[in-house]
């Protein structure tokens, strides 16, 4: 296994430490979730740099690595469910599995019938940094209301947690659109 497809099974491995410490509230626990997150994210930055310049981009790695980024991202965003974090929480994170399922399904129908690995594109990465930030931004904001309890400040930085989410949501429906507009030959080919 090369090393970027090694940095995507890091990622697969610290997704439910993120997840715990999270949920799991004990002192300071969101900047623990914070800098895990951080980490991970970064392993997604890392494993497709380093794959492209020494050119050992692999069919497994190409199928992991988005799903790795579904794992960590879909993770956050049902702690936040949780944890009620974000208006609407419940609706951004069915918004995110319906588009997930649904680009994940259409991989699969298009590896079926034809061979073919779908790779995430500029709308795929684009939705998974705008979940990043919104992610890093609701947990950082979590973690300062705790620190500094003021309440005008509280619901400014809560509502902008609300506005990093939703747009990354939007983010999601333009990119599992486009995905679905790109690759909908496979399935009228999978007869």
């Amino acid at each position: 296994m090369n090393l970027p497809n090694k940095l995507t099974v890091l990622r697969i491995i610290l997704t439910p430490i993120f997840m715990l410490s999270l949920v799991w509230q004990f002192p300071y626990h969101y900047i623990v979730a914070l800098v895990v997150f951080i980490f991970a994210s970064l392993t997604d930055f890392f494993d497709g740099k380093i794959a492209r310049q020494q050119g050992i981009v692999t069919d497994f790695g190409k199928f992991l690595d988005p799903l790795a980024d579904k794992m960590l991202t879909t993770s956050a965003f049902l702690g936040f469910i949780a944890l009620g974090i974000g208006d609407g929480a419940v609706w951004i994170a069915f918004i995110v599995l319906f588009r997930e399922f649904l680009v994940s399904s259409l991989r699969l129908v298009a590896v079926s019938s034809g061979g073919k690995v779908i790779a995430a594109n500029i709308w795929g990465k684009l939705k998974t940094v705008t979940q990043m930030i919104a992610i890093i931004y609701a947990l950082a904001a979590e973690q300062f209301i705790q620190f500094v309890d003021i309440p005008v400040l509280t619901l400014v930085l809560r509502s902008l947690t609300t506005v990093f989410l939703w747009i990354s949501a939007v983010i999601c429906i333009i990119s599992g659109a486009i995905y679905l507009i790109d690759n909908i030959k496979f399935i009228n080919s999978s007869k």
